[in-house]
């Protein structure tokens, strides 16, 4: 490790300059400490130093949930572009860009498989989709699943990391709001257990529907979750915002949240709570 950081280039003055090669370290944005990958990835991405959550993509909650033996439903609907939006790029544009960078047709995935020996049907949000917005599509493949969960008789589990409805589909995307809350309704109705897991971030139309609808909510430590964005609300109300304001320490003191997990237990935590709730249907 110690080959990584000699002087291999002249500075000013011939003095030898430091040279960190690229992709090996990353800066911690809790407590600016450079972290090596590798040991990074082994710890879950948390940072060692102070414990902060990198953002990580949906296929590593699902792998570290439910392992890779799963089935994935609900991927070949695709979003298209009802309303021909388009701002500085085409709507179409954004969305062909998404599915090359991710490998994904939409900002959720949707599967079904076992939690130790529980069976589940998963919903994980993926931020780096056009910033995890919810679409039609979206909202389709959420209340496909929660369906799913409901006829199949197991608990549903919503990873929520998400910037909130998507604009470019204007109303299109609002109405997933209702659509989810009322299948989430139905479900709980009929005896379902809906456990929902926020991560940074959980705003807007999420937020105001599926994410807080949970059974059982549990955040991330330091998760942003809100609606509006806190510049926002200071300017509407004219007042300071509390220390914390909309990040998961505060909810869980207000009593908007039920725990805060560590991400490093966050698998052993939902295996406990399906053993005990889903046993008792």
């Amino acid at each position: 490790m110690a080959d990584w950081f000699q002087r291999t280039k002249k500075g000013l003055l011939g003095a030898e300059k430091k040279v960190i090669p690229d992709g090996l370290w990353v800066k911690c944005p809790g407590c600016s400490e450079y972290l090596y990958k590798r040991e990074l990835d082994k710890n879950y991405w948390v940072c060692t130093h102070c414990r902060y959550h990198f953002r990580i993509a949906c296929d590593s909650y699902i792998h570290m949930l439910v392992g890779k033996e799963y089935e994935e439903f609900g991927q070949e609907l695709q979003s298209n572009d009802p309303l021909k939006f388009k701002d500085s790029k085409k709507y179409a544009d954004r969305l062909k860009l998404a599915m090359s960078q991710t490998g994904s047709n939409e900002a959720v995935k949707t599967v079904s498989g076992r939690i130790d020996d529980v069976p589940a049907v998963l919903c994980v949000m993926d931020f780096n989709f056009v910033g995890g917005s919810m679409g039609s599509v979206v909202g389709e493949k959420i209340a496909r699943a929660t369906d799913k969960a409901r006829e199949m008789k197991v608990p549903l589990i919503i990873i929520s990391q998400s910037g909130g409805a998507r604009m470019q589909e204007g109303i299109y995307s609002l109405m997933q709001m209702a659509k989810t809350s009322a299948k989430l309704a139905r479900f709980h109705e009929e005896g379902g257990l809906f456990i929902s897991i926020l991560t940074d971030p959980t705003a807007g139309g999420t937020t105001a529907s599926f994410a807080m609808l949970g059974d059982l909510i549990i955040s991330e430590p330091g998760a942003f979750i809100g609606f509006a964005g806190p510049r926002v609300i200071k300017q509407t109300i004219g007042h300071e915002l509390p220390e914390g304001f909309q990040h998961a320490e505060l909810l869980l003191e207000k009593g908007f949240i039920d725990i805060i997990s560590p991400r490093s237990e966050l698998k052993q935590l939902i295996s406990k709570l399906l053993h005990f709730f889903y046993e008792k249907q």
